[in-house]
């Protein structure tokens, strides 16, 4: 057997296409003393991975040329040479684009299978979830009463974070990009309102209108016109939690917008980014909290699951056209 491995292979340029993917084979390699050997069965693909195409400094380090890259995964311990873990267990971790590939351990969390269906440890229950329910606390600081406005709703992250704000007894309103998208999140995820982006001519306007007394907390992921629109609803001391900027990752030039100065200063806003990790040592109670909510039906999940190990490439560019509902996974 042949190790099937997915590389960068150049640099995009606006969207990435597949001519910007490699793929080579190499063999498989033997698990030595304190390791483990890995088989992966699920990948995850998000849209920040964009981010590290790029050769520029950021908050990870960027993907290099012609190496593999790597995502959130799901692995199978096929073989065991590391006390910690037995064959036939299963972990999730930051791992290779590669069928098989060996680990000492390090950053590997193993995850039980009979709790959850092993997926969701890549969604809900893994880092799409604790996005989600770790922003609205740490930065949303969202009180029950209050509006939440969400964009990106019908996504892997936004969909959990009006599922939260409705468990916390906000009115909950999503922006998404079709009819079937808002449709599904107030039917299936109970938001009380919906904006369709691609047919609304104006944004501040929309957002006005299903938020008549205002925002109080945006979870924004997507950036550009949008947040731009949303700062102009903002009620005094409301808090806009920047998780990402999905419209904006593939420009090629720096797009200029309106100046977000006054508007913050004439409504005492807190306007602050982040990435998950910032919060690590509190990952534990956000994914107990996240449990016990999927226990008690009060938090529901979407994937869309693509087939096969070459395909991941393409899962991934059809993050930026949409085409996932929910989460997006690959499954090997």
């Amino acid at each position: 057997m042949k190790n099937k491995v997915i590389t960068l292979k150049s640099r995009p340029v606006g969207i990435p296409t597949q001519d910007d993917f490699g793929f080579t084979e190499e063999s498989i390699p033997e698990a030595q003393d304190g390791e483990v050997l890995l088989k992966i069965k699920y990948v995850s693909v998000d849209p920040y991975l964009r981010g590290r195409m790029r050769d520029e400094k950021s908050y990870i380090e960027p993907f290099k040329v012609n190496e593999p890259l790597e995502s959130g995964i799901i692995a199978e311990v096929v073989e065991s040479k590391n006390k910690n873990f037995k064959k036939g267990e299963y972990v999730n971790g930051m791992l290779k684009w590669k069928q098989f590939q060996t680990s000492n351990g390090n950053g590997l969390n193993k995850v039980d299978r009979n709790k959850a269906p092993l997926r969701a440890y890549l969604g809900v229950l893994g880092l799409t979830g604790i996005t989600a329910y770790l922003g609205l606390e740490k930065i949303g600081n969202l009180k029950k009463g209050e509006t939440l406005l969400v964009s990106g709703a019908a996504g892997a992250v936004g969909s959990v974070v009006g599922q939260i704000g409705k468990i916390k007894g906000c009115n909950v309103v999503g922006i998404a990009g079709s009819e079937e998208k808002t449709n599904r999140i107030q039917e299936e995820f109970g938001f009380d309102m919906a904006i369709n982006y691609k047919t609304t001519d104006n944004m501040y306007k929309a957002i006005a209108d299903a938020c008549p007394n205002g925002v109080d907390v945006y979870f924004d992921n997507v950036g550009g016109e949008i947040l731009d629109a949303a700062l102009a609803n903002m009620n005094k001391y409301g808090r806009v939690v920047c998780c990402g900027a999905i419209s904006l990752y593939n420009e090629t030039k720096t797009p200029k917008g309106p100046r977000v100065e006054t508007k913050l200063i004439k409504n005492s806003l807190l306007m602050q980014g982040f990435t998950v990790r910032d919060f690590v040592k509190d990952f534990g109670p956000a994914q107990k909290q996240l449990a016990k909510w999927m226990e008690e039906d009060k938090i529901k999940y979407l994937e869309t699951i693509v087939e096969g190990f070459d395909n991941i490439p393409k899962a991934f560019i059809d993050l930026f056209d949409g085409k996932n509902k929910g989460k997006m996974i690959v499954e090997v």
